[in-house]
This record gives structure tokens, sequence and C-alpha cells, in this order.
């Protein structure tokens, strides 16, 4: 998917001349984490559950509370005091006064025009970074519905993968072929530091992605950090319309098929589907699954394909704060019957590590390479009454044994770790692609 919300993860750590920026963030955060608590009570007027979010996994689900059983839920928790009473709780009389005071301060004092909706998002942002939750994340109408629409599995946009790194940067995990980004001159591994010259470091990365798209032939000026050039560069690319290709495949030497899936998306569970059946039409013996720098996508996508390999069983299951357990199963109508070797690395994560858990679980295939991300929790998201929306992380998932990942990822069973500086001399040799196919042809003989 282009640009959209993927790991806070880079397979190396990066050292960007940003120190200037990091201050500016954290004064930044500072009045956020002040300012908050007024407009929660607001979101609280119309609440519909959409979908599900998985540590980058959607799934549907209904929720059916009315307006006044989330506004008594939002007394119950202490946000707006009990009824009849307006001095505690969360926002109590003193809060009130305190918000009013520094707003008056401000407006009485500042240099800065202050734009009241902007300090409105930002109470709402403060509050969610205030409950601990590192990946709440509030989204205006606009940002709700581009989410949403990027599962569809085609929008508008320059074709570039995008993840936040430990130092908070935007980063490109991957390039699109033969889109704008690539034809723009953008690599992977380009880290971007301003978009039409507004600095971007401290944004989630749902308002970066929100900057970079636009209409269809609009262009979008992106500044951007590369290893091994001292100065920034300036790129250009005009966006266009980006239908997802989210499978790539090949016939290997040795009758080994190799899928490569960049992503989980609607698109993915028929692209897989096609690219299974023509490595099956060409008499397939073993089949290499590259999930490397795969990020996450949609529930229903992972288990669709899971449900092309495994035998009748349990895929993955989830429990939520109540201890409710969902099970997601496979109907082994389709078990493949050849051995799979899957590649992982440390962007590995959510759906990819679905899949992967399943498969080992199962004993259908060894994992090599190096340990995956390990992002096992589930998020909700919430739209409101004025198209608004939030997320929120309400549950965990486990593979079928029962592994929970969450900060502790999957262990290859083999670990070969990448050797970028033969990548980068000669693109076209991959050592863990090589020893996953040198693996499966001593098992095949």
């Amino acid at each position: 998917m282009d640009d959209r919300n993927l790991m806070n993860r880079t397979p190396q750590q990066q050292h960007v001349p940003a120190q200037e920026e990091k201050e500016r963030f954290h004064q930044k955060e500072f009045w956020i984490g002040l300012v908050i608590g007024l407009v929660f009570t607001l979101m609280l007027s119309g609440v519909v559950v959409v979908v599900m979010l998985a540590s980058g996994i959607f799934k549907a689900r209904t929720i059916t509370e009315t307006v006044s059983d989330a506004v008594t839920a939002g007394q119950e928790i202490g946000l707006t005091g009990g009824k009849g009473s307006s001095d505690t709780g969360l926002l109590d009389d003193t809060t009130q006064d305190k918000l009013n005071y520094i707003y008056n301060i401000f407006e009485t004092h500042s240099i800065y025009d202050i734009d009241q909706e902007d300090l409105r998002r930002g109470m709402i942002d403060g509050m969610l970074a205030g409950t601990g939750d590192k990946y709440a994340l509030y989204y205006s109408e606009e940002e709700l519905n581009d989410t949403f629409e990027s599962l569809n599995g085609s929008f508008y946009g320059i074709g570039a993968i995008l993840f936040l790194n430990d130092d908070g940067y935007a980063t490109i995990s991957g390039i699109y072929p033969d889109s704008p980004a690539e034809r723009g001159g953008l690599m992977s591994e380009d880290i971007i530091t301003k978009v039409d010259d507004e600095d971007v470091l401290g944004q989630t990365l749902d308002e970066i992605v929100s900057k970079i798209r636009g209409p269809e032939g609009t262009e979008v000026k992106l500044t951007v950090y590369r290893k091994g050039i001292n100065d920034y560069l300036d790129i250009k690319c005009t966006r266009g319309l980006i239908k997802e290709i989210t499978v790539e495949h090949e016939m290997m030497d040795g009758g080994i098929g190799y899928i490569q899936i960049t992503t989980f998306e609607d698109v993915t569970v028929e692209q897989f589907a096609d690219a299974l059946s023509d490595l099956k039409s060409q008499d397939m013996k073993g089949l290499v699954i590259d999930l490397r720098s795969n990020t996450g996508g949609l529930l229903s996508a992972v288990v669709s394909i899971a449900d092309e390999m495994l035998p009748e069983g349990l895929v993955v299951y989830t429990e939520d704060a109540k201890g409710k357990r969902e099970d997601f199963r496979s109907y082994g109508n389709d078990k493949l019957e050849v051995p799979i070797v899957v590649l992982t690395n440390g962007l590995t994560a959510s759906a990819s590590e679905i899949l992967t858990g399943a498969l080992q679980d199962h004993g259908m295939a060894v994992s090599m390479g190096t340990k995956t991300y390990g992002k096992g929790v589930v998020q909700s998201f919430v739209e409101l009454e004025d198209g608004s929306g939030l997320k929120l992380t309400t549950d965990q998932y486990f593979t079928p044994n029962g592994r929970a990942i969450d900060g502790q990822g999957i262990e290859p069973d083999i670990e070969v770790e990448f050797d970028s500086d033969s990548y980068y001399a000669d693109d076209s040799y991959d050592n863990q692609k090589a020893e996953a196919v040198k693996y499966l042809k001593d098992k095949v003989k």
C-alpha cells in the first residue's frame, strides 16, 4: 500500500542530522499533552465500530452501543464526572479553568495565530498520548476515509511503501514498479524529512501520508535523506492512480516456486491464488513464500491465503480485554503438499506473522531469515458521529498453538542474516532467497 501506516522500525538504525527537529517535536508533544480532555466528551456523542486493526490487520466487527450507552461508559470511567456533577472525573472544573486560562494566555501573548480547530485536535491527540496506548490515533473524516479506501487496492499516490523508523522519520521500505516514486528517483531506505517544504518529524504516518497523497496529476515534493549522500535531496513526483501489485511469483530451477507477498489487501487473495495456480501448473516441487518487509493488511486476506495451503484447523485466534476468544479457521480443501520455506526479517509483522506462525504450527513450513517484528495486538477503529474516528488497542492475537508474539516476534527456524553488501553490489543476488532454494532442493531430491 502506498505510504501507509506500517511499522515503527527500520532494518538498521538510521542517523539523520535532526537534533533541532527532535527538540521541536518534544516541545510540541509537551503542549499537546498539557491541553487535553475537553473534546473527548464530544466524541462520545455517537459511536459505531467499523473495523478492527490487529497490528495492521483489519477485520469486520459490529458493536451496537447506543448513544446513551457510550455517554454512560464515559461517565463510569471518570471522563465527564457523574450525573449532575461537573467537578469530578477527568474533566473537572479545575482542569476546565486551567485550559481556558492557558488558552487566554496564548491568545493574549503569543506571536502566533491560534487556531481553535488545531487546539481541539491537539487536545484529542494529547489525551490519546496520555493513555499509554502507543497505537492509539485520532483520524479526521478525510483521514479515516483515506484509510478505508486504501484497503481497496487502488488509490491516488506515488507508489512508495512507508514506515516510521526509531527516530520518528517516515522511511521508504519499498517502491512499486513503474510508479511515480520510481520515476521520480526515490529509493528504498530513503528517509523523508519534508513534504512540500513542511517538516514532518513528529507527525504520525497517517498525517504524512495525507500530505503525500492527492489528486491525480498533481505534484508533490519530498525532501529525503539518503545514506551515503551528505546533502538532502529534493525529489518531485507526479501523483497517479496506483493499482497495487501485492504478489509477485516465478518458477526457479529445480521446480522451486517463489511467491512474494508485499501486503495483505483485498486484491492479494486473488493474486496469490493465481500465482499458486500458475506454479502448480508448472509441477512445483517446493515453495518459497517471501514475507520480508511485509508489515500487515487485512485479516480476511491472510486467513483466505492460509486456507489455500493449510489443512483444516485453526489459523489464528484473538482475545479481547474481557478474555473473549474468536477463532479464524481454514477448511483444508486445498492443502499444499510441497515443502515450504517462509522468508522473514525484522519488518515481517502482524498479518505476515500470523501466516508464518500458522504454517509453522501446522508443520507445513520452516521460517528462514531473521526474527520478525513482533506486533500481535489488535486495534479497533471507531467511527464517530461527525465522520471522524479513532483507533485504540482492544485485543491480542495468538498462533494456533497459543503463541503470543507481541513484543517477542517469531525466531526463524533457520537463521540467515541478509548480506546487504552483496545485494547492493548486485541486486540480482539475494543470499536469503538462495539459501531457501538450496534448502528446498535438498528436500525434494
